[in-house]
């Protein structure tokens, strides 16, 4: 029995270093993530404004 409770111990350490290495790479994907969603909406903000420029040139308004 105690060799069946040590095997199961080894386990949990191996699965809770695992875990640790998971909680590591998902934080550094989310910050991944929200620098490229800011640069992502930042070149929308600018594409859309300069399609508004071009139109309002095009229709006289400018």
């Amino acid at each position: 029995m105690e060799a069946r409770v040590a095997k199961l111990e080894t386990h949990v350490e191996y699965i809770r270093r695992d875990l640790d290495a998971v909680r590591i790479d998902v934080h550094e994907h989310r910050k991944e993530t929200r620098a490229d969603f800011r640069i992502l909406f930042g070149a929308l903000i600018t594409t859309a404004l300069g399609l508004a420029a071009l139109m309002a040139k095009g229709f006289g308004w400018v």
